[in-house]
């Protein structure tokens, strides 16, 4: 049965729109399996980054905590250091060496206060106690050359 306007059968037409049909889902399916591959990439990434940002979060708030602990270091360190100018001006060896103690407490890597006990014990005749304190100035800073000294001096005797 010819269809009257280009003489070509019905069926045919059919067909025709059959294949045109199938042509388009095989393109939708095509197209959207694309895009779901395109969405799982971007997922991928997004997932990445928000890691990326955790990881971030974690470093800064390492760098925080880090910096609250060195200004409080600091500031106990401060404290100390007014014990040790007292120390310093101490007339009595003992109490000297209490205020050494004490700022030490606060602050017990100052090499420098380390070593002035280190000599006030000495000097008291205290010669482990000072040498115990002379080494500890050097694991502060193994360059310091007078606690170095002092402490070669009471190794020879």
């Amino acid at each position: 049965m010819p269809d009257s306007k280009n003489g070509i059968p019905n069926f045919e037409i059919r067909i025709s729109k059959s294949r045109f049909i199938i042509f388009g889902f095989s393109l939708l399916f095509f197209l959207s399996s694309c895009e779901t591959g395109l969405i799982r990439q971007q997922e991928e990434q997004i997932r990445l980054q928000q890691e990326e940002i955790m990881r971030q979060r974690r470093e800064l708030e390492e760098l925080a905590a880090a910096r609250k602990k060195e200004e409080q270091e600091r500031a106990a360190c401060n404290r100390a250091f007014r014990d040790f100018e007292m120390a310093q001006a101490a007339k009595v060896p003992n109490e000297a060496v209490a205020l050494y103690r004490q700022g030490l407490k606060l602050c017990p890597d100052d090499d420098v206060a380390h070593y002035e006990l280190g000599k006030v014990l000495q000097g008291m005749g205290q010669t482990q106690d000072a040498r115990q304190e002379f080494e500890a100035a050097l694991k502060i800073n193994p360059g310091f050359r007078d606690a170095g000294r002092q402490l070669e001096a009471i190794q020879k005797k």
